[in-house]
């Protein structure tokens, strides 16, 4: 394919330019903001929040953002449809379903051998929102987000993981996996998918860049997949002292084209509702949003001897190459 689909429509590949792949606009909870959000949420003042924000993540040069919420983080296209309207930017949206353990009733008595039986309703809805669009908005996504968290693959996890194996191959779309890097999930979700046929070279092992155990990195990205450096600001998993210091030392080794870069931010997230909430996440985490790479990362990688043909290759060649794909 030489072109990828936004939220706007399709555009080149080579208009994908300086890419954040792993960036939220809104994490939201649906059924507590339904009935409890009058207390914290404004729709219009959020749009106008996100309006300036992704403004301003635009005048630092970036291009695209790759948007990875997926059903259980509160996906909602029109929303995101009317921040879009306001800023040039590229965002890029994902199919999947987002869990930790278990999958939400709605699926567990649908699918084969359960109570209602056919054919697995999450595959049709990824391949669905990939082909024809998420919804009504004709908006279609172009990657598949699950998770391999710490509790590994249960039984229901494994039927998500199969299901995004199953729309990989028929479609071609590229995978992100949240994964736990102190449990090495990273390894459990590039075995399943080895197993059921997906291209690792179209994987991002997300959340990678938590973990500074170059053994464990290196081992993901010589089986083909791309390691997600991607949550610089949260230093509660990692320093951005050491993630600069990990990619660099990757860079040296030369596996530049195997990382991509981001902050897993968001313009609001629910998790923190509130005034009181926003503040002490502000606080705790004051390096957590859009703007931290463009602004202290880079210049931190350039200090420690990273090229500049190695932040393009990060930041616009890689993420290029991985949606040049099939489908």
């Amino acid at each position: 394919m030489s072109s990828v689909d936004t939220v706007r429509g399709a555009v080149g590949l080579d208009e994908l330019g300086t890419t954040l792949m792993h960036e939220h606009v809104f994490v939201l909870t649906p059924d507590v903001m339904n009935n409890y959000g009058h207390e914290w949420w404004d729709e219009d003042e959020r749009i106008t929040d996100a309006v300036a924000k992704l403004r301003e993540l635009t005048s630092e040069g970036v291009d695209t953002i790759v948007d990875p919420t997926v059903v259980g983080l509160g996906r909602y296209l029109p929303r995101i449809q009317r921040v879009n309207a306001e800023v040039d930017l590229n965002i890029v949206v994902a199919t999947g379903l987002y869990t930790f353990d278990e999958i939400p009733h709605f699926f567990h008595y649908r699918g084969p051998g359960t109570m209602l039986g056919g054919s697995d309703p999450m595959t049709e809805m990824f391949v669905r929102d990939l082909r024809e669009g998420i919804g009504e908005t004709g908006v279609r996504a172009a990657l598949l987000k699950c998770v391999v968290e710490e509790r590994g693959l249960t039984p229901d996890q494994e039927r998500v993981q199969r299901a995004v194996c199953e729309a990989h191959q028929e479609t071609g779309a590229p995978i992100t996996v949240h994964t736990n890097a102190e449990h090495r999930t990273g390894q459990i979700a590039l075995d399943f998918y080895a197993d059921h046929g997906v291209d690792l070279t179209k994987v991002v092992v997300g959340h990678a860049g938590d973990s500074n155990d170059l053994d464990y990195l290196r081992s993901l990205m010589d089986r083909g997949a791309t390691i997600g450096c991607d949550r610089f600001g949260l230093d509660l998993f990692n320093t951005t002292e050491q993630r600069v210091e990990t990619i660099a030392v990757l860079c040296e080794q030369g596996y530049a084209d195997r990382i991509v870069l981001s902050h897993d931010a968001a313009c609001y997230m629910d998790f923190f509702s509130g005034e009181a909430a926003q503040q002490a996440l502000a606080a705790a985490a004051p390096n957590w949003h859009y703007l931290h790479i463009s602004r202290d990362v880079l210049p931190a990688l350039r200090a420690r001897g990273v090229t500049e043909e190695q932040i393009d290759t990060m930041l616009v060649r890689n993420p290029r190459r991985y949606f040049a794909t099939e489908g």
